[in-house]
């Protein structure tokens, strides 16, 4: 590559004498960075939106008859899950062909679709106008939703990975969930924002339209910036030389099933911690634990502005001392703290109710700081895009999209409100499988990961 900003020879830092050197365009870096983030910014600010504590109450009333069986919040947390049904066939169908056509066309494709759902969503007329119509409308939405975005994930973790320094894949890496933070963040706050602009009975009426709107002139601009990059060095030169697999899902199926099981098992901790935290978190703050909206909404929003302060080091700390000690210690953390940390928010005490929350967050963290450099390794790159993005949404498809309905199913049924740290608990142990399984693959070139070859990590202390 004709280094714009001059090259960086990767390995100079971490004993780098012992690392393969390649030059490396930082400013291509840069661009793939913000691409691929952007894209899952988007997805996030979706759910940032639609997990609100007041929006999920809107979404359940607007749509669904008064009589319907259920709370609104449980309504809006099903069609929530809903949208993870779609997911896997998205992975299905985006991922190899990821695979066969390029990254970067694919993901042009994912982002355009997740914000234009979204953006629908905004205009959708409710169930007083429709009747039974509004509900089937939402629902196709967000199954439309939920394929696009099992394209979107691993074509987005894949593009940084193949474009990063080896050295710094972690810190780069670490991006990709940085933009989901962004993400719920920014969605989560413009509910708040407009909710205090319009007050209570205009948000109820027209006021929650206005987040869902904005997703697409955020799309546009992800897609701007998606159309400026190439397709990763990575992909380029695998298609020079001629070395796609001829059939990508075939391939993925016949030779990688069992790393596709293993990736599923450490899937199934992040998505029902993430989506616990994420999507669960601010409606059980308000309906089990009594806190007001506004609060709630804030408590979330400073637990999730936290996360993002140390999201990077963490990643770039990745890069020293490997991927599996980290997530190692994020999966015995949450099988050891969880229920403590459920216990603090029981005691109905502000600083007790934001230490629980932070516990569960900082744990959360040191997994997503590395699952984007991790997870992509676990593949060689005729096969990864695909291989990640089936094995990463068949787990979130069927641990992430149900992790709010069915803890909060389960709340109602048992009155118990430590059903979240039970359920984070049984996932957490069954993660540290897999998660002792795996290859360390901190400071190994991209190229070389995921085949029965790859070389040890050199140069960092990275651990197997």
């Amino acid at each position: 590559m004709n280094a714009e900003s001059g090259p960086e020879p990767a390995g100079t830092e971490n004993g780098g004498d012992h690392v393969a050197r390649e030059d490396v365009d930082l400013g291509a870096v840069h661009k793939a960075v913000i691409a691929s983030a952007m894209g899952n910014c988007i997805e996030w600010f979706d759910f940032g939106v639609f997990s609100a504590g007041v929006m999920t109450s809107i979404i359940g009333t607007k749509f669904f008859p008064e009589d319907s069986s259920g709370s609104a919040t449980l309504r809006s947390f099903a069609l929530i899950a809903a949208a993870f049904l779609a997911r896997p066939f998205g992975g299905l169908f985006f991922g190899p062909m990821g695979d066969k056509l390029g990254r970067k066309r694919v993901l042009a494709t994912t982002i355009i679709l997740m914000s234009g759902s979204t953006f629908v969503i905004g205009i959708l007329p409710g169930y007083h106008a429709i009747g039974i119509a509004a509900p089937l409308l939402l629902l196709a939405v967000r199954l439309v939703q939920g394929f696009s975005t099992g394209g979107e994930y691993g074509g987005a973790a894949t593009m940084i990975a193949e474009y990063a320094p080896t050295n710094r894949r972690g810190y780069f890496g670490s991006f990709l969930e940085f933009g989901t933070l962004t993400g719920y963040i920014m969605g989560a706050g413009l509910v708040l924002l407009v909710n205090l602009a319009v007050g209570d009975d205009a948000m109820h009426s027209w006021g929650w339209r206005i987040p869902f709107l904005i997703a697409l002139p955020l799309g546009m601009v992800g897609l701007y910036v998606r159309t400026r990059i190439e397709d990763t060095p990575t992909f380029q030169r695998m298609e020079e030389a001629g070395k796609k697999a001829r059939s990508p899902l075939k391939e993925t199926l016949e030779h990688y099933r069992k790393v596709i099981l293993m990736l599923i098992g450490i899937v199934f901790l992040l998505n029902v911690a993430d989506y616990t935290l994420l999507t669960f978190m601010p409606s059980y703050l308000v309906d089990f634990l009594h806190m007001g909206s506004v609060k709630s909404q804030l408590v979330t929003i400073g637990v999730e502005a936290a996360m993002m302060a140390v999201i990077l080091p963490t990643g770039h700390l990745s890069d020293r001392i490997g991927r599996k000690p980290v997530l190692l210690m994020a999966a015995a953390g949450f099988l050891v703290l969880s229920w403590p940390a459920f216990a603090l928010m029981q005691t109905n005490n502000w600083l007790g109710i934001v230490l629980g929350y932070a516990i569960i967050g900082g744990l959360l963290v040191l997994m997503l700081a590395v699952i984007g450099a991790t997870f992509p390794a676990m593949f060689p790159t005729k096969v990864r895009y695909g291989a990640f993005a089936i094995g990463y949404n068949i787990s979130t498809s069927l641990f992430g999209g149900t992790a709010a309905v069915l803890v909060g199913s389960l709340i109602d049924a048992t009155g118990s409100n430590y059903i979240p740290a039970y359920y984070i608990m049984i996932a957490a142990a069954v993660a540290l499988v897999p998660i002792l399984m795996i290859k360390e693959t901190a400071n190994v070139p991209i190229e070389r990961v995921g085949m029965e070859d790859a070389p040890e990590p050199v140069g960092s202390g990275a651990r197997r």
